[in-house]
């Protein structure tokens, strides 16, 4: 069968396996710790489930403008210049079924086949898949755990090439949890307004920071700020994964093709999840506030555990619901009969000896770590990773 050759270099997930596998053990009726989730364990709030609600009784059920509704823009331009100090008009926003759409419209929009993207090490796992559906390249810029895994001005600059149109920078960041400063980010700046390339700033976790502040890159100045397509959305902050949207914020030259590729691909995102974000994003906060309180606790009990047991450790993640933890100490070593060679075996050894499910980095372009999510409760938390110290410490 002849079928597309760009679309067949595509990776199949290859968390699927430990996935798989979890999945199997809880049917058999076996008590498994999922440290794998990449979504709130909060439900959505329910003044957005009543805006939801209200949408349906008053018939907004039809098709919207393909960018999205224009309620739902102004609430966006509105967000933007409360929470990050930028003015942006509501043409210059696109609305879309979640950020990874919106990630994947502003790839489209500004690609030329053979053009590089440069995306720091480690990455979401999406990133380069969706580069080379775009006919992009993916160039990977491995970072460093003494710097937090944050990309330096020094690495951007010796990564960039006469080919290179985008840089993609996560903040927070998924796996890591790491959070740009501003001086961080200003040094960057200076590197990609010399180079004239494009930022596509993913800041989907930004409501998720326990230590700093959240700094957009388009903050920094006017020139940064056309250069830069901001990514965002509903899922992480308002608990809302399954309702799907997402935006974008950037120059309206950029918008207006962003725009278009979605009228003709998947036409405007769900309407009633529409409606519900602008209550999301115009309401009350206090309860977004104690989800982000609770993930705190959570990440400081889960970062002092991990690093007390043997042959793990962790770095202290600024943001988001991960954490990355490295496994060098295993590597290469044999566990209950089977050689460790990367995180998949790693991760294999724990579904398998201790009923934990864990994400192996392999995907993220980071063997010899896992990430583990603290998207559960506290006595889960603690539940898996008991077995995890019990189950190495008899390895």
């Amino acid at each position: 069968m002849d079928l597309s050759q760009n679309t067949l270099q595509i990776t199949p997930s290859m968390t699927l396996e430990i996935t798989a596998k979890a999945k199997q053990l809880k049917a058999q009726g076996i008590d498994v710790i999922d440290f794998g989730v990449g979504e709130p364990d909060f439900d959505t709030p329910d003044y957005i489930k009543e805006a939801a609600i209200d949408a349906i009784k008053k018939g907004y059920t039809k098709y919207t403008p393909s960018s999205g509704i224009s309620e739902l823009k102004k609430a966006v331009c509105d967000k933007l210049l409360k929470d990050n100090g930028l003015k942006y008009q509501p043409d210059q926003i696109v609305i879309s079924n979640g950020a990874k759409h919106s990630i994947y419209n502003a790839l489209c929009a500004i690609l030329n086949p053979g053009d590089e993207v440069i995306i720091p090490v480690p990455y979401w796992l999406s990133y380069p898949e969706m580069v080379r559906l775009a006919y992009g390249k993916p160039v990977f810029v491995k970072t460093k755990a003494e710097n937090d895994f944050k990309i330096t001005a020094e690495e951007l600059k010796n990564a960039i090439t006469s080919k290179t149109k985008a840089l993609i920078l996560n903040t927070p960041n998924n796996p890591t949890g790491s959070v740009y400063t501003k001086e961080e980010l200003e040094e960057l700046v200076k590197i990609i307004e010399e180079a004239n390339i494009f930022v596509i700033s993913d800041e989907i976790y930004e409501k998720l920071i326990y230590e700093g502040s959240h700094i957009s890159i388009a903050s920094l100045n006017e020139k940064i700020k056309e250069l830069t397509i901001l990514v965002n959305g509903m899922s992480k902050a308002y608990a809302m994964t399954g309702w799907r949207i997402g935006y974008t914020a950037s120059s309206l030259e950029v918008a207006k093709v962003m725009s278009n590729i979605q009228s003709h691909t998947t036409s405007n995102p769900n309407s009633i999840a529409q409606y519900a974000s602008v209550a999301a994003l115009s309401g009350d906060e206090t309860v977004i506030k104690r989800m982000a309180e609770e993930f705190n606790k959570r990440r400081i009990y889960m970062v002092e555990r991990i690093n007390k047991i043997k042959g793990l450790k962790s770095n202290k993640p600024q943001g988001a619901f991960y954490v990355m933890v490295n496994i060098d100490e295993y590597i290469g070593k044999e566990i209950k009969g089977k050689i460790i060679r990367g995180s998949i075996d790693f991760a294999n050894a724990l579904i398998e000896g201790a009923n934990v499910a864990v994400v192996p980095a392999l995907p993220f372009g980071m063997d010899n770590y896992i990430r583990i999510s603290y998207a559960t409760s506290i006595e889960n938390i603690e539940k898996g990773l008991n077995r995890i110290e019990e189950f190495l410490n008899k390895a």
